[in-house]
């Protein structure tokens, strides 16, 4: 797995963003030299002063945008020179608590927006920067405040943030319909068409129906959607009656992403009742697909191996697991489609990964 946290000491007294030298250097963006070291480690100078990281074992660092921190002797890989996966997390706070969270809500919040915004304006060129959390939008007027601003400095990025849907209202429609939000995509979660049954996953009372009156801000506004949905053995057998409500009632929507679970997390621990093993029991998820074609909406299945999907439905399984969590099984090194595959979360049950059939 690619390391995203690395040690590092540093003379600052406070956190601080820099981009590291890139062969050839790009002096648009060039925040810090390398001053010497070797392959464990290397001196940088930049606006903070000296700062030395321990490299990581590729060495592959350069370019990279990071933000250090001196107290704690680490630094973060916010934004990987060269990678098309690079996501931030801006809050670990939550205001649901779903079933199978991948990223478990803390109580706590550490404001970094500006530290954030910094490191936005210092990517490479064309990037599509991922927005995390916990709820991005529960601290909203920061979050839009850095989009906007990174945004209007660079006009070559976009940004693509992941919601709960819970926290959009009418007073948001105006500033949302901004020329520079077309280069941001929401992507949203459902999980069923039925209230009780979203609200159960999500672990909240009203969610369904709130989340119904944000997607309708959000259409008023003329945002990109990315519908999002995880297969879970609570929801597989209602996903046809899913893209039914989707069909008639969220046909504005961009994409329907359906996702198989991630085993990390709360989904760690209730693996066995949460996953839903669609090698053996496809028919669902191939019927809400059907469904969703024939109405027009454009659907993808996310972290779907391409040899775990019947021939016929493999043109909607996409390469989506970033690189720095991504593994494959040894058998895949023999598979013509690998370039093209999802792959396995590095977490996945590894006796998943001894079932694999290269194609």
């Amino acid at each position: 797995m690619i390391p995203l946290m690395i040690d590092a000491d540093a003379d600052a007294d406070a956190p601080f963003v820099a981009r590291l030298a890139s062969d050839p250097p790009d002096g648009s963006l060039l925040t810090a030299r390398r001053v010497t070291g070797d392959s464990r480690s290397a001196i940088y100078s930049g606006d903070a002063g000296l700062f030395e990281l321990a490299l990581p074992m590729d060495g592959n660092i350069a370019g990279d945008v990071l933000l250090v921190h001196p107290q704690r002797r680490r630094a973060e890989r916010l934004l990987r020179h060269g990678s098309a996966h690079n996501t931030l997390l801006v809050t670990e706070r939550c205001d649901q608590l779903c079933v199978m969270c991948s990223q478990p809500p803390k109580k706590t919040h550490e404001d970094r927006f500006a530290l954030l915004t910094e490191a936005c304006l210092l990517a490479d060129p064309g990037q599509v920067i991922g927005i995390t959390g916990g709820e991005p939008t529960l601290f909203k007027a920061q979050l839009l405040g850095m989009i906007e601003t990174v945004l209007t400095a660079r006009p070559d990025l976009r940004f693509h943030v992941l919601s709960n849907g819970q926290h959009f209202a009418a007073t948001d429609i105006d500033r949302l319909r901004s020329p520079l939000y077309q280069r941001v995509e929401w992507g949203i979660p459902l999980y069923a068409a039925a209230a009780a049954l979203h609200d159960r996953i999500v672990a909240k009372e009203g969610a369904f129906a709130r989340l119904e009156d944000s997607l309708a801000h959000l259409l008023m506004a003329g945002a990109n959607i990315e519908l999002r949905t995880v297969v879970l053995s609570h929801n597989v057998d209602v996903l046809p009656n899913l893209a039914r409500h989707v069909a008639a009632r969220l046909g504005f929507i961009g994409v329907w992403s359906i996702m198989q679970l991630e085993n990390i997390g709360f989904a760690r621990n209730r693996w066995q009742e949460l996953y839903h093993d669609h090698r053996h029991q496809f028919d669902p998820i191939a019927a809400a697909l059907d469904i969703a074609t024939l109405h027009g909406i454009g659907s993808r299945l996310f972290n779907f191996p391409l040899c775990t999907v019947p021939p016929a439905y493999r043109q909607f399984a996409t390469a989506s697991i970033s690189d720095w969590k991504r593994r494959f099984g040894e058998a895949c090194d023999a598979c013509s489609a690998k370039a093209d595959c999802s792959g396995f979360f590095e977490w996945h049950p590894a006796a998943n990964l001894m079932e694999v059939i290269p194609l």
